[in-house]
């Protein structure tokens, strides 16, 4: 795992805005905060050795068999179980998410096959995979592994599960975190062919979702107004904006962006912004394949991205003089 996620406000005082974070909190937790205060019994007992009844509600919201869908604590250990079950060469386009590379290192491959890995939409540059690529990806691997903890956050073209449980050499990878903001729940869910899910299913860890996490899935998912919905207009907006004022940012389908700074590291960017501005910015050099100079922002509400451009902008213009 590497050093320096985005969100790490807890290294810095003052913080007002964070635009490190890719995760939309366009929602309130309220709601199920007050929902899982009125269960205190599930903390009295251990939770189903697996989460079978928000696999089941999971099925039935995308039409497939219960069989195809296996829930995890969270996005992240469902890469782990991916790359521990099916021990293939990875391919991993760069730049993108580390943990990849990581749960690969650590179960090494150990068979000729194959295995690509895209993050669709991907961190850190919001490009989408389209769906005919997608398919002519799955022709050339033996496996593909879709990560579509973002999904929610693009208007772009996915695969929906239900066709791609109907891929006998695609993994669809799912996040809470992402759809509802709740990244201390720590819950997401792998989707795939039968077959596939039978392989994984049998590297599950027993009693590796909580009770609170399986009762807040379900309850999330009966409440669809809870989920996140990320201004997509307003992203591009704020795109156009910081290119006004010479940042290179990649077009991007979502609503963060991976920025390019000529002549000034990001570094120095993201302590001015935090101690002068009270704002957080992701310094992406640690991602491969990217340098000091790239950083990523994720769009907030108009006034702070107003405030973003004007607070960068006033640093560029610090560093000539």
């Amino acid at each position: 795992m590497i050093k320096g996620h985005g969100d790490d406000a807890y290294q810095h005082k003052g913080i007002v805005s964070d635009f490190s974070s890719n995760i939309c909190a366009t929602t309130g937790h309220q709601a199920v905060m007050r929902h899982l205060a009125s269960c205190p019994q599930l903390l009295g007992h251990y939770p189903e050795p697996e989460a079978w009844s928000l696999e089941s509600m999971l099925a039935a919201r995308h039409r497939v068999d219960q069989s195809c869908v296996i829930v995890t604590n969270g996005a992240t250990e469902a890469i782990y179980l991916i790359a521990e079950t099916f021990r293939y060469k990875p391919v991993i386009p760069a730049p993108t998410f580390s943990e990849y590379e990581d749960a690969c290192t650590l179960f090494g491959p150990k068979e000729d096959k194959t295995m690509l890995w895209l993050c669709n939409p991907n961190n850190p540059d919001g490009r989408v995979c389209h769906l005919p690529l997608v398919e002519r990806m799955e022709a050339a691997f033996d496996l593909v592994v879709l990560d579509q903890s973002y999904e929610r956050y693009t208007s772009g073209q996915l695969m929906t599960v239900r066709e791609g449980c109907q891929h006998p050499h695609i993994i669809q990878v799912h996040s809470f975190t992402k759809d509802y903001a709740v990244p201390g729940l720590r819950l997401g869910y792998i989707t795939a062919h039968e077959s596939l899910a039978a392989a994984i299913r049998r590297h599950l860890r027993p009693w590796s979702v909580s009770a609170l996490a399986v009762e807040a899935g379900k309850f999330l998912l009966r409440h669809g107004e809870l989920a996140c919905s990320p201004d997509l207009a307003e992203a591009q907006r704020l795109r156009r904006q910081l290119m006004a004022v010479g940042i290179d940012v990649l077009p991007t389908q979502t609503h963060f962006m991976l920025c390019h700074m000529e002549g000034h590291d990001a570094r120095g960017l993201k302590e001015h912004l935090a101690h002068r501005h009270g704002m957080l910015i992701r310094d992406a050099s640690n991602f491969r394949g990217l340098t000091p100079q790239h950083f990523r922002v994720a769009a907030q509400t108009p006034a702070e991205n107003d405030a973003l451009v004007a607070a960068i902008r006033g640093f560029m213009e610090s560093r000539k003089k």
